[in-house]
């Protein structure tokens, strides 16, 4: 069975629930949610997410509006960009196109409309809109400074009144009329803008009122609505984003009211269409069947009565149809699914019955109908059937699209990941592995892909994806499947296929695609493949240990070189290992992804000036309440290729930080080998810089030695670009290479830092105290400042002051510390008499 998507009904009414439910249960995708409370939704999307929703517009106090800005709010466990179908009483298509746009709705439906539900779900794809319009806006907002950047973006849609107290708001709010009122709700003002909210509904219990809040509370959001808040918006937040906030929340009762003329109307509309069905109805009944086939088969199951539309719909004449089987005119295929139904019917069964069939139209096409069939006893006791046909093909291209869109991928067309987990689920059962049966999986990933991605553009890498694709199709027989079950990764399941025949396919896979010359433009490119291959048997038939084994075989292809194939082995020495490093790995990059870090900060500082010169950032991970260091994660996200995650995730908090705290005058940020000489570093660099408007001198790039002698040309015009931007940069690690120090001229960097293994013995190591003053030396003979690590004593401090280092950082000076000890660690660290004390007497000679 095929893995079903989730969807929530959200309606007051069980007669509609159960309306909407019927009319998709038969396309057997869906898994389904319903509630009538948009409250309990709520409840229930705070715990897990869904993947489609539909709601009503009246469901409770939270009413579908404002219940579809929960979802977008981002603060429930569903996705925000979760889908939502709206389906209110009354429909008008203008009013539901402004309101779909205004809430963040997908689509509007009528419920009249049900039948195309499956249409209109295959097709929720549709963007979100967009409008604006200048409306009088009243913000209490204590601080001036504050009120200002508040204001700015809302200029253009807003006419603005600033107060600075509920007082003065509440008498603006009884002088004029407002569209809106905007209250900073942040921090300690949460609970009198709580009285003041309470004091305005009084006056007016549809006033729009939106609240800027710094809680990531749910239940808190959820109270919010609930006291009669109009909406929210959590800080920090981008203004154009409060903007459409704000013009939405303004908005909101013309929509209502709309809707409640529009609704008036209908009612009239209705009273005259009743009065009219009275007069009219004989006539209706026959209006109704116009497009309906009518026939009467008899107790042989032979067509004696039918009427005209038949002909429309199948082609064929009504004299040329009579006395025939009704079976006679269906595909091979539904012959005896319908006889069936006739046959059990006439011999007692259920006497009303319908069924699914296509028919064979006389131009030789095939049609989809809904046939019902009705048993009817005359007044002679004879049983005969009476027969509806309704042509249902469109819905059912629809269902038949939707089947598709939930089970292949869009951009290939190979089946995705959700078909792929139910096929080895499928194949992995005992009756599909005995000691007979073998079959294999192989796991593709494509190597470099992200080169393209990241130098021609994710349009290019989708035609290459679409490239690769008809490639496996080509060269994989069509017994077997194929499927994309992520980025430029793809499996394959070979069906009834030893072990041997498997390796020589994945060869053939990795020649296919090594050998096939890509197009770019005008640039014509190669790329190539790793593969990892594990056999399914009877003995390893365990779908998540198979697709681990496969995994582990990948990256060891990968580790191995790239553009091979690599089967999996029990004994090949770096399953452990690896295996290990990989969990991990997939562990270290979900915190990364959620932004589960903690930056520490430790301060270098300045031998000439007595003071502290800039701080260099460390990262650590939050993972199961427990901080992860760098030594324990860096390994296996190297080995993932993930490296640059890691640091744009560093850079982004880091400049965000500067930005926030101003004893932060100068950071200092690591950067792998991998994201150095990545075409996305310089682009993610600039781009925070203007978010959060630091100034690129604040920020000092390190890499190291060892990493920017392996490719000396490329690291040197990053740091061109780096230096053109305003930013600086420093060499770490130094002396750990040693090539030469002729390499030093060649890069354009402003620091130099001394490898801590040379600075934490020199002392006691002659060698180690000639290298730290050498490299000092030459530092300062291409005007490059000396940074010394490893400062752990107080005899090191004053040797490296009495050499000439311009830097030093240690655990003498200050060990690493979260942003929030900085102040206090800053004052104690001044107020450290020996950091001023004269030079002690040195032998350094």
């Amino acid at each position: 069975m095929v893995n079903q998507l989730k969807l929530l009904i959200l309606n007051a009414s069980s007669a509609e629930r159960g309306t909407i439910r019927a009319t998709l249960e038969k396309l057997n995708v869906f898994e389904f949610i319903e509630v009538s409370d948009s409250q309990q939704a709520l409840k229930i999307l705070k715990k897990q997410a869904v993947n489609i929703i539909i709601t009503g517009l009246d469901v409770g106090k939270i009413d579908g509006w404002r219940f579809s800005r929960m979802i977008r709010s981002g603060l429930l466990n569903t996705p925000k960009n979760t889908p939502i179908l709206l389906i209110p009483p009354i429909y008008c298509e203008r009013i539901a196109e402004t309101t779909a746009r205004s809430y963040g709705i997908d689509a509007v439906l009528p419920f009249e409309r049900q039948d195309m539900l499956p249409q209109v779900l295959a097709s929720v794809l549709a963007n979100h809109l967009e409008k604006s319009s200048r409306l009088n806006l009243l913000l209490l907002e204590p601080t001036n400074t504050k009120a200002n950047e508040i204001s700015k973006p809302l200029l253009l849609n807003f006419s603005i009144t600033h107060v600075t107290s509920s007082q003065a708001a509440l008498n603006a709010y009884n002088q004029q009329q407002f569209a809106i009122v905007l209250l900073d709700a942040t921090g300690a003002r949460a609970e009198e803008s709580s009285v003041l909210v309470s004091e305005i509904l009084q006056h007016n219990p549809m006033q729009a009122i939106v609240t800027i809040i710094d809680s990531d509370d749910a239940d808190y959001a959820e109270q919010l609505l609930l006291s009669g808040v109009t909406d929210f918006i959590r800080a920090p937040y981008d203004p154009p984003f409060l903007n459409k906030v704000c013009d939405h929340a303004a908005r909101r009762e013309d929509f209502m009211v709309s809707y409640a003329e529009f609704a008036n109307k209908v009612e009239q509309l209705s009273i005259s269409e009743v009065r009219y069905r009275d007069l009219f109805s004989a006539h209706q009944r026959i209006l109704l069947h116009l497009n309906t086939v009518v026939l009467e088969l008899d107790q042989q199951g032979l067509i004696r009565f039918i009427n005209p539309a038949w002909e429309a719909l199948s082609g064929f004449g009504v004299k040329s149809t009579l006395q025939q089987q009704l079976t006679n005119f269906c595909i091979a295929e539904c012959q005896v699914k319908l006889q069936a139904t006739i046959d059990d019917i006439l011999c007692g069964g259920e006497y009303k019955q319908q069924v699914e069939i296509r028919l064979q139209h006389k131009n030789g096409s095939q049609i989809w109908v809904e046939c019902r069939l009705q048993l009817i006893q005359n007044s002679h006791n004879n049983a005969t059937i009476t027969a509806t046909i309704d042509n249902i093909h469109e819905r059912k291209q629809a269902e038949l699209q939707l089947r598709h869109l939930a089970l292949h991928d869009t951009l290939t067309g190979l089946h995705n990941r959700y078909y792929f987990d139910q096929q080895l689920n499928r194949i992995c059962q005992p009756q599909h592995t005995h000691s007979d049966i073998e079959h294999a999986l192989i796991y593709i990933d494509l190597d470099h892909f992200k080169i393209i991605n990241d130098s021609k553009g994710h349009q290019q890498g989708d035609i290459v994806l679409k490239e690769v694709a008809q490639l496996f199709i080509t060269n994989i027989s069509t017994e077997h499947l194929v499927c994309r079950v992520g980025g430029d990764e793809f499996a394959v399941i070979l069906k009834h296929t030893n072990l041997l025949d498997a390796h020589l396919i994945a060869e053939g896979i990795c020649n296919a695609i090594e050998q096939n010359q890509f197009k770019s433009e005008e640039q014509i490119y190669s790329i190539s493949c790793s593969i990892g291959l594990t056999q399914i048997t009877e003995k390893n038939c365990d779908p998540s240990e198979c697709l681990k084994q496969a995994d582990i075989a990948l990256y060891i292809a990968k580790n191995l070189g790239r553009n091979l194939v690599h089967c999996y082995a029990k004994q090949d020495a770096h399953n452990n290992t690896l295996q290990t490093g990989l969990e991990w790995g997939h562990g270290i990059r979900q915190a990364l992804q959620q932004d589960s870090i903690e930056l520490h900060y430790q301060p270098i500082w300045d031998f000439r000036r007595n003071e502290v010169a800039y701080f260099e950032v460390l990262l650590r991970l939050k993972i199961n309440d427990e901080l992860v260091f760098p030594n324990q994660f860096i390994p296996s996200l190297e080995m993932l290729n993930d490296t640059f995650l890691m640091d744009q995730c560093v850079i982004r908090n880091t400049i965000a930080n500067v930005a926030l705290y101003p004893e932060l005058n100068q950071v200092a940020i690591n950067l792998s080998a991998q994201s150095f000489l990545d075409e996305r570093l310089v682009p993610l660099i600039e781009s925070n810089l203007a978010k959060y408007q630091v100034l690129p001198t604040q920020i000092i790039f390190e890499i190291t030695e060892s990493a920017s002698i392996n490719n000396l040309a490329a690291t040197r015009k990053m740091i061109e670009k780096l230096n053109i931007l305003g930013c600086h940069f420093s060499i770490d690690d130094f002396g750990t290479g040693f090539s030469t120090f002729n390499y030093l001229k060649q890069l354009p960097a402003q620091h130099v830092k001394i490898d801590g293994s040379f600075v934490c013995d020199m002392l006691n190591d002659p060698i180690d105290l000639a290298l730290v003053k050498a490299i000092n030396d030459i530092s300062h003979s291409l005007d490059k400042r000396s940074v010394a690590e490893y400062v752990e004593t107080e005899e090191v401090f004053f040797a490296l002051k009495e050499i000439g280092v311009d830097y030093g950082q240690g655990y003498f000076i200050a060990r690493p510390m979260p942003i929030k000890g900085v102040k206090s660690e800053l004052e104690k660290i001044l107020k450290n008499k020996t950091f001023y004390q004269q030079l002690p007497n040195l032998n350094l000679v």
